[in-house]
């Protein structure tokens, strides 16, 4: 992917800031005091026109854009750049009445009425026909306009429809199938439909894993999870190739949605398709909601291949969509946002401008509040504004790599929380999420790298969780080893291939001879049940009966109770000066920091921060640039670091060049 054409487009380089504009829902009167504050609050760019299709198009072929024509001059006029939406993320009531099998079906066959919004079937070529015209007309209208300067596909593809059971799903999930697996006897071998009587003698007859007696073919599932993201990807690629047909000069992107659950969408392999990643990010409550935030940030940027990207929504305070939305502290405002410049972001915006005053998200909280812009978040939010000023030459800075990196994998978090597995408590994320935190905890750098990732400038790699080991990944982790590196992995890893078949011989599968351990069975832990181990530590979740099978492998720690009582629990094998280490129970964040540090000792990566400020403060690096983050609720004493700060405040984001 290119340097971010978009801040090009902007002159001098500069952090945007800005959010997302809906002057439709206000009185024209009030577009002027919004673009006075803007200009007061140091904003430079708005996403406009994201949910404005049935204010643009009153009726099929009827346009009217006399509104958006007026708001995009009086933001030009201001100074303020345009990330300007396709409009095409909900379709007016007029078309969903007109033509209603462009709405979703579920998986029991239930139809996803209007009245939310994305009630759309990404497969419907009745809604594309529709959407890509709107699309090619927004985009032969304003695509000279000099105020627009990025293109906003659509607005979090799948975020309510990524799963879609409808006939036109069914006829889609056939044509992926016969592209991606050319006859239905590779079918029937992929989905291994010898079992319960599945076996298919035609294409036509495949449905979509809708509604069965008991658990849908595993295989069946997987694959329709791949084309469920590719429908999507699919779709972003027609509504991208007819803007690039009429503006070849603006650049492209999409709101991502790397947090949180949000699982459906492969983003690794949609970053290829946009000329610059963008994502929006929500905090999730929880006693690792910062580092959630740091781990997804981080994630985003690996994404985007180190290149600076967009954050195109994140909120001011409050959302409304938790069971308890609670406001954001003081300084957390400018934390979250620095955390995500601190991560590659070249641009911090928010979802809204303007706090709306009916609707469903009306209870969200804005760069505006209810309460007008003499609010004390309004004056965080202009203050904010300044302080990106102030770090325009950061912008364009590449992330620096770190020398340790935690492996994040679509494939293995789709398939290791299908039914019918040991546990159904296992989280994938939740387990990549403990190792970081882990990491923060001991003061040193991780990047969160998609599976793909060339990890050869790595010299730790911890794979947690990595479910699906097709031999190729096999291979490519046994060479890293071999070459010097450290791999780490967990329970439940290395266990099918691809296609979701189970690796015969024992577990852990098709990593079972790098990691030197064998395993006939697997022993899941019941809720409330824990293993204690010879090293102090409580595992729960799982627990796996490991026999060490090569003379390599150093068991580390072992079981002390439990019907593993006596054997080894945390092993690691070297090769040469690499190595493979086993974990084979859920340690939680806490006691994954003595088996990480120990195991980080043995490879020589060690922190960069001073022993007395690790674990208080995450660090990150952009060029010459450190971010200094504090995640405690106190002052921070950073001297030791250089630089004009001394004193890091609660919930403070210290900026250090070189």
């Amino acid at each position: 992917m290119s340097h971010p054409r978009w801040l090009r487009r902007s002159g001098d380089a500069r952090l945007e800031y800005g959010a997302d504009y809906n002057p439709e829902q206000w009185p024209r009167e009030v577009w002027d005091d919004d673009v006075r504050a803007m200009r007061e609050a140091g904003v430079t760019i708005v996403s406009l026109a994201i949910f404005s299709w049935a204010k643009l198009e009153t009726a099929e072929g009827r346009y009217d854009f006399g509104w958006l024509d007026e708001a995009i001059d009086l933001l030009h006029a201001n100074g303020i750049a345009v990330d300007l939406a396709t409009a095409t993320a909900s379709p007016p009531p007029w078309l969903t009445t007109a033509y209603p099998q462009i709405l979703p079906v579920d998986q029991k066959g239930n139809t996803i009425w209007p009245g939310g919004r994305q009630q759309w079937r990404p497969t419907s070529p009745i809604f594309r026909e529709h959407a890509l015209r709107l699309v090619r007309t927004m985009a032969e209208r304003y695509g000279s306009h000099p105020a627009v300067v990025a293109w906003h596909v659509s607005n979090e593809l799948g975020c309510h429809n990524v799963y879609d059971y409808s006939d036109d799903a069914a006829a889609a999930f056939r044509q992926w199938l016969r592209a991606r697996y050319t006859t239905i006897d590779a079918v029937n071998e992929a989905w291994g439909t010898a079992f319960w009587s599945q076996w298919y003698t035609d294409f036509e007859q495949i449905l979509p894993p809708r509604q069965a007696a008991t658990h849908p073919n595993p295989g069946q599932q997987l694959d329709f999870k791949r084309f469920s993201s590719d429908a999507l990807k699919d779709y972003l690629v027609a509504e991208r190739e007819i803007l690039r047909e009429i503006t070849p000069d603006i650049p492209v992107t999409t709101n991502f949605m790397v947090m949180g659950e949000t699982k459906g969408m492969d983003y690794a392999d949609w970053a290829a398709e946009v000329d610059f990643v963008s994502n929006d990010h929500y905090r999730l409550p929880g006693r690792q909601t910062l580092d959630e935030l740091s781990f997804s940030a981080n994630l985003t940027g690996n994404i985007a291949g180190g290149q600076p990207w967009f954050l195109m929504e994140h909120s001011t305070s409050a959302v409304n969509w938790q069971p308890i939305n609670l406001a954001k502290k003081p300084g957390e405002l400018a934390r979250d946002s620095l955390t995500h410049v601190a991560h590659g972001a070249d641009a911090v915006c928010f979802f809204q401008w303007r706090q709306s005053k009916a609707g469903a998200e009306k209870y969200h909280s804005a760069m505006v509040p209810h309460a007008g812009t003499s609010s004390q978040l309004f004056q965080d939010v202009a203050d904010l504004g300044a302080r990106l000023r102030s770090l325009s030459d950061v912008a364009g800075l590449p992330r620096t790599p770190a020398k340790a990196a935690v492996l994040f994998d679509w494939t293995s978090w789709w398939a290791v929380e299908q039914d019918s597995h040991p546990s159904a408590q296992l989280r994938y994320r939740q387990e990549a999420l403990d190792w970081y935190t882990a990491f923060l905890d001991l003061g040193v750098r991780a990047d969160v790298v998609p599976v793909a990732a060339d990890l050869s400038g790595y010299d730790v790699v911890v794979a947690p969780v990595l479910h699906v080991v097709p031999s190729t990944l096999a291979l490519r982790l046994s060479e890293f080893v071999s070459s010097g590196g450290h791999l780490i992995t967990t329970y439940f890893s290395g266990i099918v291939d691809e296609n979701d078949h189970a690796w015969l011989g024992g577990y852990p599968g098709a990593l079972r001879d790098l990691l030197g351990v064998r395993i006939e069975e697997f022993g899941p832990l019941l809720d409330g049940d824990t293993a204690e181990l010879d090293n102090g530590l409580t595992g729960t979740l799982w627990t796996d009966r490991i026999d060490v099978t090569s003379e390599e492998t150093t068991v580390l720690a072992s079981y002390k109770t439990g019907d593993q009582a006596g054997r080894a629990a945390i092993t690691r094998r070297t090769v040469g000066s690499g190595s493979a280490a086993y974990v084979s129970t859920r340690l939680g964040p806490d006691g994954l920091v003595p088996v990480l540090g120990d195991l980080l000792a043995r490879a020589g990566v060690t922190s960069e921060l001073p022993e007395a400020l690790r674990g208080q403060v995450e660090l990150a690096v952009r060029g010459n640039t450190r971010f200094v983050i504090n995640r405690t609720e106190e002052p921070v004493d950073i001297s030791a670091l250089g630089g004009d700060v001394r004193t890091l405040t609660a919930r403070g984001v210290a900026v250090l060049r070189a």
